[in-house]
């Protein structure tokens, strides 16, 4: 069996960061932040407040496809808001499987609004949210509210991985 392949999605804010971090390391799997993968051109716009293009995405969808292609299990953080940007990231990874999280907008902003250093404002949300096309019911996902604790996500994001994906166990010798 192969490591799984996961991209932990949603608008910003949902906590796909939190979230990946701690998927990778249940999974002992490597972990990577999309956002490091965002050419200068796109942070400058975002923090700018201005929101991103599909060709504005295009390069960095294909950074990050690229990790997915060359990674024998991964945990990826990225919006991956539209259909069309993960059939792209299917392309590199057809055994992609998405965590996608989602919430009610009063506590996307809360979590925008408390956190610190990060380029995106608040003021992109709605375009985000306007951008957002959920999973379908054909694609390899699971859908999980937000408001959980962090625990019971990660328990339920490690249910949804088919289990075709998942490694192998290594039995531990006795001590």
């Amino acid at each position: 069996m192969s490591a799984p392949r996961v991209v932990v999605m949603g608008v910003s804010g949902c906590g796909k960061s939190a979230l990946g971090e701690r998927l990778a390391r249940a999974l002992g799997l490597p972990f990577v932040e999309g956002d490091t993968l965002h050419p200068p051109r796109n942070i400058e716009r975002m923090a700018r407040g201005i929101a991103l293009t599909d060709a504005d995405r295009a390069g960095w969808l294909d950074a990050v496809a690229a990790v997915l292609a060359s990674a024998d299990g991964v945990v990826v953080a990225c919006s991956a808001l539209k259909r069309r940007y993960r059939d792209r990231l299917r392309a590199a990874a057809p055994d992609l499987h998405f965590v996608h999280l989602h919430g009610a907008r009063e506590v996307l902003e809360q979590r925008m609004a408390a956190r610190t250093g990060h380029y995106m404002p608040a003021s992109l949300l709605q375009s985000q949210l306007d951008a957002l096309e959920p999973p379908g019911a054909d694609e390899s996902a699971t859908s999980l509210d937000l408001a959980q604790p962090l625990e019971a996500l990660l328990a339920q994001a490690r249910r949804g991985i088919p289990a075709s994906t998942h490694p192998t166990p290594v039995p531990r010798p006795a001590p």
